[in-house]
């Protein structure tokens, strides 16, 4: 099923220490909104959703969140890299060194490792897609926010190509390939359910004209 590639998908050259981001970014490992946990959701959600499209998207974004993993745990390696016992201690990872030293473990900002209750599985198609829409989201803000916390240009850069990846991911989950047509009626329900009929009647119109040139209500879409 994969094909490892052995470099990431973006760089990570980090040349200075800096505990304090390590201990911020690595709740994008193992954290509720974390790459750990959207990569385990997309794998378990796909097996029910009731087209091969809507199980080739939620495949494709869990094997790439599998990279963004691998990305995440190298900005927390080399942030840590070199440091000692007790600058480990002084930046608040004393537990950190206790339990790991200066390896990367799947857990939050605050140290509570990784569980499986982060995300659900349901077996409904509409109400998993609306919680991976809302978890992408998330995830985005949660970028954002690491974004704030630093200015070194080495750590903002991964961090944004990152951020860009959630809001595609969030677009890929509403909308599929453009080459889905037969998709059309499953991402209809799905967006009325999240966004209401309004929405869904415009965001669908939208998609439709690209896929088939016919609006969700039966009548031609405005070109």
């Amino acid at each position: 099923m994969f094909k490892y590639d052995k470099k990431l998908p973006y760089p990570i050259n980090i040349k200075k220490k800096d505990l304090k981001m390590a201990k911020n970014i690595i709740t994008q490992l193992g954290g509720a909104n974390g790459e750990l946990g959207a990569s385990l959701r997309y794998l378990n959600q796909r097996y029910t959703m009731p087209d091969d499209m809507g199980k080739a998207v939620l495949s494709d974004i869990a094997t790439e969140e599998m990279a963004h993993m691998e990305i995440i745990s190298a900005m927390v390696y080399q942030l840590l890299d070199g440091a000692t016992p007790e600058e480990l201690k002084k930046a608040g990872l004393g537990s950190q060194y206790t339990e790991h030293k200066n390896a990367v473990f799947p857990q939050d900002a605050n140290g509570i490792p990784f569980t499986a209750a982060y995300f659900a599985v349901t077996g409904d198609p509409l109400t998993d897609l609306a919680e991976d829409m809302a978890a992408e989201q998330k995830a985005r803000t949660v970028y954002e926010n690491l974004m704030d916390l630093t200015d070194d240009e080495d750590i903002l850069a991964p961090l944004s190509f990152l951020r860009e990846r959630e809001v595609i991911h969030y677009e890929r989950t509403i909308f599929g390939p453009e080459s889905a047509p037969n998709h059309l009626y499953f991402v209809a329900a799905i967006t009325f359910a999240v966004y209401g009929a309004g929405v869904a009647t415009g965001v669908l119109n939208d998609f439709v004209s690209r896929c088939t040139n016919v609006g969700i209500t039966g009548q031609r879409a405005v070109s």
